[in-house]
């Protein structure tokens, strides 16, 4: 698939989790994406009532919801569901940017930020599910070291999240930044 080249566009809005009273929100950032970014994220056709069924069913669920925000309006979205039938702590994820904000690093900094959420909450393992031709998403599960394999026409990968530290045990980079906050 031809990937459209979009100009540099300054971020000027902020991440953060979302609240409950953002669902809304969140449910008009995905009723704005166009066809092709909707079946990325949906990794097939998801008409309006799809989406809108969608967003109350992952609010119930207690759906972990990273969102892009300027003014308003979330642009931009990182999700992480629990899939609690798994042996390890796993959760699934997911993301979507709208058309005129892709290819900016904005997928990047949602990824990280997931990360460190889903790193908080005890996972061991994240799931991406997305469909052959979603290059952005596959670049982007790599750069996170993801193992991706193709299976019934879709490409799956796993990340593996390294355990956070018990507590009483000190990094080395905390070790450092203490050395130069704290000199001898």
């Amino acid at each position: 698939m031809e990937q459209t080249v979009h100009s540099p566009v300054r971020l000027t809005g902020t991440i953060r989790q979302l609240r409950p009273s953002d669902m809304p929100r969140f449910r008009e950032h995905l009723l704005r994406l166009d066809s092709e970014s909707r079946r990325d994220r949906f990794n097939g056709l998801a008409d309006d009532s799809f989406i809108s069924s969608y967003v109350y069913r992952s609010s119930a669920a207690g759906t972990t919801v990273i969102g892009y925000v300027e003014g308003d309006k979330v642009l931009g979205a990182a999700e992480l569901h629990e899939s609690p039938d798994q042996s390890q702590p796993t959760a699934e994820i997911a993301f979507s940017v709208e058309r005129h904000l892709q290819h900016q690093g904005l997928g990047g900094k949602l990824f990280e930020r997931l990360i460190e959420q889903a790193r908080g909450f005890g996972y061991t393992r994240l799931l991406v599910t997305t469909h052959p031709h979603n290059a952005a998403m596959r670049a982007l599960a790599r750069r996170y070291n993801a193992e991706l394999v193709f299976e019934d026409g879709e490409t799956v990968g796993t990340i593996h999240l390294e355990p956070l530290m018990p507590v009483g045990v000190i990094s080395a980079s905390s070790q450092a930044r203490n050395r130069t906050l704290h000199p001898a």
